[in-house]
């Protein structure tokens, strides 16, 4: 069943990536630009970028940093004002093992980019897409915010609010045939996971990662999880009871 309208033809759409520079949002951007979509990329590297663009006829590199709001707030506008996005993706992120002795700053950063960006995106972009009846938001989360994870305390709390935050925005924008998706990946090869000083279990590489997230938007699917043996069974231990889940 889809739960949003299906993207199977990228030939003329525009899709923009905030936190292209690496792993799966780049990974993102070479499989929608090699599908026929023109590619706006954007994160804090811009000679990556630029490099990227460079390499990609037709994309674009618009440099930004996702923790500067009113900058997600200036780059909206930019590209609104050139044409409608078809796609926009929020993939910018920023994970520390945190523990229960958090410190305020730690969490600002996670929040900031995490949730706020996410949020401050949606805003910008969203009043356009409802007046068109058309177009769609993912939101790039993790099996991270399905239930409370040790050395997570920041990470996982705002993960879990940005699932929520795609979970209400769907229900409200649906019936004006704006498509909302939340993306919740499981252990993907990328410059946050190389930090983890432990085995990950079904560990995958962004391009993986991105062909997976591709074929949900064909498939109109609003959770996209890669992959799928894993995160299903992470999505499990949400209906233990803490009596079950804790130990």
């Amino acid at each position: 069943m889809s739960l949003n309208p299906p993207i199977t033809d990228w030939r003329g759409r525009r899709a923009w990536i905030v936190g292209a520079s690496s792993g799966i949002g780049a990974a993102l951007a070479d499989a929608l630009h090699a599908a026929g979509a023109q590619v706006i990329a954007s994160a804090r590297s811009a000679d990556a970028l630029q490099a990227w663009a460079a390499a990609h006829p037709g994309a674009l590199a618009l440099p930004l940093d996702a923790s500067d709001l009113p900058a997600l707030d200036r780059a909206a506008a930019a590209l609104l004002a050139q044409g409608p996005l078809d796609l926009v993706v929020h993939c910018a992120g920023w994970y520390r093992p945190t523990d229960a002795d958090l410190d305020w700053a730690a969490w600002e950063q996670h929040r900031t980019i995490n949730l706020d960006a996410g949020l401050r995106l949606a805003q910008a972009v969203l009043p356009a897409m409802r007046a068109r009846g058309l177009g769609h938001l993912s939101l790039v989360s993790s099996v991270a915010g399905y239930r409370g994870l040790p050395h997570s305390v920041a990470y996982g709390t705002t993960k879990a609010a940005l699932t929520h935050l795609g979970e209400a925005l769907h229900l409200e924008l649906a019936p004006q045939g704006v498509g909302v998706s939340v993306v919740a990946p499981g252990f993907v090869e990328t410059p946050m996971t190389a930090q983890n000083r432990f085995r990950m279990p079904g560990l995958i590489t962004p391009e993986v990662a991105a062909a997976a997230i591709v074929r949900g938007w064909a498939r109109g699917r609003f959770l996209i999880a890669p992959p799928r043996g894993f995160t299903a069974w992470m999505g499990l231990l949400r209906c233990l009871p803490y009596s079950l889940y804790f130990p």
